[in-house]
């Protein structure tokens, strides 16, 4: 009989002693939250707060860049075009200046043609200095611009004889090769149509067949142009479907040969001044949807 009250007591003290811990259990519980919680907010309010900084940072940064080269063309470009005040020398110097940091958005072909017409018209002792400066600087570009773009595509070097003109004046097939960009293959065929010598320039037609899988049908481009040292890939270049880019690069002419680079590539990797079309974009949005 003893036994039972006593066990009644022993449910009601622990029932208490639970009860008192519940409420100690929920308020560390609380107090865990709210430390927890606070921790989060405190470390999220600092990365916020780096990458406003940062963000801030870099926007000024690409500020001062842009303004130092918008201030570097005008003084470039000012006395490059100064034909009264400025000798040969210089003008070079300023186009090997305005090459080296402005080739990916501005096309520069028409400022070399004008300077090399004024360094043949010329009398001075050194034009044929000039004119090497010249032609290794657009050699150059050619170089850097397509690391670039093979990069992004393919290519393929060729070497044209140029003595093959005087047996054939009307013009003779270079050769074919297969490019692949962003998974599209094309088959490319290269005409060679004339020369000139003393302008280093080569007349070519390109013709370039894609073929598609689903149809079966073959799309052909056709483009005939001049190309010279100062025809650079990110700019004078051929426009494709699918939005990309055949270009035709001469990387030497002498002794009767040519050496060339024909190159496709995305159109992305083109000028800034290149924009893509709003089929081109279109496409690309629909290409975009049916692959996910």
């Amino acid at each position: 009989m003893d036994e039972q009250p006593k066990k009644r007591g022993f449910l009601e003290k622990f029932s208490v002693i639970l009860q008192s811990s519940g409420g100690l259990l929920t308020a560390v519980t609380v107090a865990i939250i709210g430390f927890i919680g606070t921790n989060y907010m405190k470390d999220r309010e600092m990365r916020e707060s780096k990458n406003s900084i940062y963000t801030q940072l870099t926007i000024n940064r690409e500020d001062a860049e842009s303004s130092l080269r918008k201030d570097m063309f005008v003084s470039i470009i000012q006395p490059l075009l100064n034909s009264d005040s400025t000798g040969l020398d210089e003008r070079v110097l300023n186009l090997e200046l305005l090459a080296y940091n402005f080739h990916e958005s501005l096309n520069l072909k028409p400022l070399f043609t004008y300077l090399e017409r004024k360094v043949n018209a010329s009398n001075e002792p050194n034009k044929d200095d000039y004119l090497k400066r010249l032609y290794k600087v657009a050699t150059e570009i050619n170089r850097k611009q397509m690391l670039v773009l093979e990069f992004a595509g393919s290519k393929a070097d060729m070497i044209i004889d140029l003595e093959n003109l005087k047996q054939n004046p009307g013009g003779f097939p270079l050769g074919e090769t297969t490019l692949t960009a962003e998974g599209i293959t094309r088959q490319v065929s290269l005409f060679v149509l004339a020369a000139d010598t003393t302008a280093k320039q080569i007349n070519m037609r390109m013709e370039i067949k894609t073929p598609d899988a689903k149809t079966g049908k073959v799309d052909t481009n056709t483009a005939v142009f001049w190309v010279g040292y100062f025809d650079f890939p990110m700019i004078d270049n051929t426009r494709l479907p699918n939005d990309q880019r055949a270009a035709i690069v001469l990387n030497a002419f002498e002794d009767g040969f040519a050496d060339i680079t024909l190159a496709l590539f995305p159109g992305s990797y083109a000028s800034l001044k290149d924009k893509a079309s709003l089929q081109d974009i279109i496409n690309n949005m629909t290409k975009t949807g049916d692959n996910n």
